[in-house]
């Protein structure tokens, strides 16, 4: 008897089956809203914990689904428009020869130890996201990396590890984040960034379970390339082997190009942090990037806007399954219950003991970020529940903020409506394969999450 091979759900099938999923939550989860108030010490609108209600029933229907499905690509325009720049950006650099001159002569400068590019820049790329928030600016300099890891002989989830999760799992293990830690301290009325000798031991202890991890990958990929979980995708213009850089050049037009790069990051991390940029400005520094490329790289006008439509063209499958997962929020959003589930969660964690509690804020705030993917957003929403919470089972606020931090965080790896969802579609690496990898990574993750608290809590984890 024929039996039919079991295949992995596209993701666009996974996705709308989780805005499925959301749409009929709307018809069981009662709907309810919290009020929101300004805070005192950020002047951030934060809900006020005593004000939940009900309020009537809001369920989206059948043709509701699919209006938010446009919906959802309406809100994440600036995030899909900004995938395209970013990656045709990219895709020019790599058409003028700089990226497989570059490529090459690392090679040559790290023949015999490639394997250290890889903690290298996983500890560089974490410590940005731990100090000042780095996130969404990576997201230019994942198809980089994934390049560079298939030129080494690993593979794309290893490129993607090096620069993505390495930013991913830094912005969780905050130091000094201020998009975070800082927000969450301000409303737990902490002093800002304090407790930050303990927030740097979770630091290096979660760097170096993500580094391992990579690393044995890495190398059982390079060992056997048919243990890869990409092996049969093709990635295009990313796929670089030794044997196609040996014409490779890196000339001057080529360093000029690259320093372009470096600066047009520099650029957005500056804007971001002192300008208050978002996306559209994040875009505005991919087209200018792109451009400057193409003229250094001796191209005409026909052919920059060829080589843009072709990038655009390598990359849309990605960025418009973004759109997708943002229709789940706008279902939640319009049926209600979004506040609904967060207070839900929190309830609950009253009746718990003190390392309990601790725990139960981390799982509550992990499911919570499936729902509300920005990190300020949840912080805002979350804790001033959890600061009364934590007075009332005799933790810390500081633990509070520590399972909130790690709630937020961790997971932005694992749920499709977070950043890995942008980062798969740079990367190329769908999503499925991605979590296959990252699961049971998250699984280890969990438990050393849980243990943190556990030991935060055992200390007194403070000032208070």
């Amino acid at each position: 008897m024929n039996t039919k091979k079991f295949q992995m759900p596209h993701g666009f099938v996974v996705i709308f089956f989780v805005v499925v999923l959301a749409t009929l939550a709307t018809y069981v989860i009662p709907a309810g809203q919290f009020e929101r108030v300004e805070h005192a010490a950020t002047g951030r609108m934060v809900v006020d914990p005593d004000t939940y209600h009900r309020v009537e029933q809001s369920p989206v229907g059948l043709f509701g689904l699919f209006v938010n499905i446009k919906a959802g690509f309406v809100s994440a325009a600036d995030i899909i428009f900004m995938i395209f720049f970013a990656y045709a950006y990219i895709f020019v650099i790599l058409k003028t020869g700089a990226f497989h001159g570059l490529i090459k002569r690392m090679l040559q400068l790290t023949s015999g130890r490639e394997y250290l590019m890889i903690p290298v820049f996983m500890l560089l790329f974490g410590l940005a996201g731990s100090t000042y928030g780095e996130f969404e600016t990576i997201y230019g300099l994942i198809p980089i990396f994934v390049g560079l890891a298939i030129a080494l002989g690993y593979d794309a989830i290893v490129g993607l590890s090096m620069s993505g999760m390495a930013v991913a799992v830094g912005f969780a293990a905050g130091t000094t984040n201020p998009f975070t830690i800082g927000i969450a301290q301000g409303i737990a009325e902490l002093p800002l960034f304090s407790g930050l000798f303990y927030r740097w031991v979770v630091f290096f202890v979660f760097m170096a379970i993500v580094i391992l991890w990579t690393l044995r990958y890495a190398k059982m990929v390079k060992n056997d390339p048919e243990k890869s979980l990409v092996k049969d995708i093709n990635f295009g213009e990313l796929t670089l082997r030794k044997d196609d850089l040996k014409d490779a050049e890196f000339t001057v037009r080529h360093k000029i190009i690259m320093l372009g790069l470096v600066f047009a990051i520099a650029s957005i991390v500056y804007g971001s942090l002192n300008l208050g940029w978002w996306f559209n400005e994040m875009s505005a520094v991919f087209i200018i990037g792109m451009v400057f490329s193409g003229i250094m790289g001796g191209f005409g006008a026909n052919k920059l806007a060829e080589t843009f439509i072709e990038g655009c063209s390598a990359i849309v499958l990605g960025a418009l399954i973004v759109g997708l997962a943002r229709s789940v929020l706008k279902v939640m959003t319009e049926g209600q219950i979004i506040d609904t589930v967060v207070q839900s969660l929190s309830v609950p964690l009253g009746a718990l003991p003190a390392w309990g509690s601790a725990i139960g804020m981390l799982v509550s705030q992990t499911i919570i970020n499936l729902f509300i993917p920005s990190g300020s957003g949840q912080m805002m929403a979350i804790m001033p529940i959890m600061t009364p919470l934590a007075d009332l089972v005799g933790i810390t606020r500081q633990v509070a903020v520590l399972a909130a931090q790690f709630g937020d965080g961790f997971s932005n790896l694992l749920w499709p409506t977070t950043g890995i969802i942008v980062m798969c579609a740079v990367s190329k690496v769908p999503y499925v394969r991605w979590i296959k990898f990252f699961l049971p990574l998250f699984g280890i993750m969990f438990i050393a999450q849980a243990i943190m608290l556990a030991i935060a809590v055992a200390i007194g984890y403070g000032p208070f």
